[in-house]
């Protein structure tokens, strides 16, 4: 326990007749970067909300840097950073505005303040840009500026709320390296996404769905407990290709990846001859048929249906 900057027990919280976090238990070990992959509604959101003591847990024990986060609040948000779901910055403010009041909320000042703010404002390409109001900035600088305030302070451990949501492709690269270059100095990263190729960058993931955890474990580990074999099936087209093969004789899976189809069959050869002749049948053209090695995308599609699939609405 002594190396874990985030210890919890059978955390749990309900909304009325609704779970949304049901008795999740894990262990975060110190400048690690911590994943959390889930559909929308998986609880990710309220896990975190309860871990930055901003939501009372209903039951269950979540340690943070060491303190309770249900008795220790204060000293809780002491020692860490935090960039929500939404955008946390205050569009009506300048850049500098934002920075200095980050700055006064965390209680940085001085020389270190001077120094802090030179580094956030070059972490986030905004040096000279002072003066611009923050709602105008392109979406990639605000989240840039965004984690800029968050660690401000130099916090030991960091949470991120879906941090790049909505940003273009470029612009998640770069904020992952970001991120990649806090973990290497130290700082511990939990952070929730729903972008499968982020979560190849994290050391440990937990796959959430209805509240519950349903996988934990490295990408690479996660990727190597997927026992069925995946048939890789070139179409000319993969969506009625999926209609056509669900409920086919062995296969088990069948979801859109890329141009192409990745199909969880219980037997490789059988579905080798099944699946062109069932895509034949429905007049679908079919080019190269191998197996593949799962990817993350193909465990996490596999999990969550397999856990009677995402929430609606």
């Amino acid at each position: 326990m002594a190396d874990d900057a985030v210890a919890v027990r059978e955390l749990t919280r309900r909304f009325g007749g609704f779970t949304a976090v049901d008795r999740l238990s894990f262990r975060v070990p110190t400048g690690s970067v911590f994943g959390f992959l889930g559909p929308n509604g998986a609880g990710k959101t309220t896990t975190i909300k309860m871990l930055t003591a901003l939501l009372r847990p209903s039951s269950g024990e979540a340690y943070v840097a060491g303190l309770d986060v249900t008795r220790q609040a204060p000293a809780v948000w002491r020692r860490i950073g935090y960039m929500s779901q939404k955008f946390s910055l205050y569009a009506d403010l300048t850049v500098g505005e934002n920075v200095e009041l980050f700055a006064g909320l965390y209680g940085v000042a001085g020389a270190r303040l001077a120094a802090r703010r030179a580094w956030v404002l070059a972490m986030a390409g905004l040096e000279g840009r002072e003066r611009r109001l923050t709602g105008e900035l392109p979406l990639g600088w605000k989240q840039r500026l965004a984690l800029g305030c968050a660690v401000l302070h130099e916090p030991a451990i960091l949470f991120l709320d879906e941090p790049t949501s909505g940003v273009d492709p470029v612009a998640r690269r770069a904020f992952w390296e970001l991120i990649a270059a806090l973990a290497a100095q130290g700082t511990t990263v939990l952070v929730s996404t729903h972008y499968l190729e982020e979560a190849e960058n994290c050391h440990r993931l937990i796959l959430m769905n209805r509240g519950r955890r349903i996988a934990e474990g490295t990408p690479a580990e996660l990727r190597a407990a997927m026992a069925e074999p995946i048939l890789e099936v070139q179409t000319d087209d993969a969506p009625r290709a999926v209609e056509a093969l669900q409920g086919a004789p062995g296969v088990l899976e069948a979801a859109m990846f890329g141009r192409a189809l990745h199909v969880v069959v219980a037997d490789a050869a059988v579905a080798a001859e099944v699946v062109p002749r069932t895509l034949a049948a429905a007049g679908r053209s079919v080019g190269a048929v191998r197996r593949v090695q799962p990817s993350l995308e193909d465990v996490f599609v596999a999990l969550v249906r397999r856990e009677g699939g995402a929430l609606e609405g």
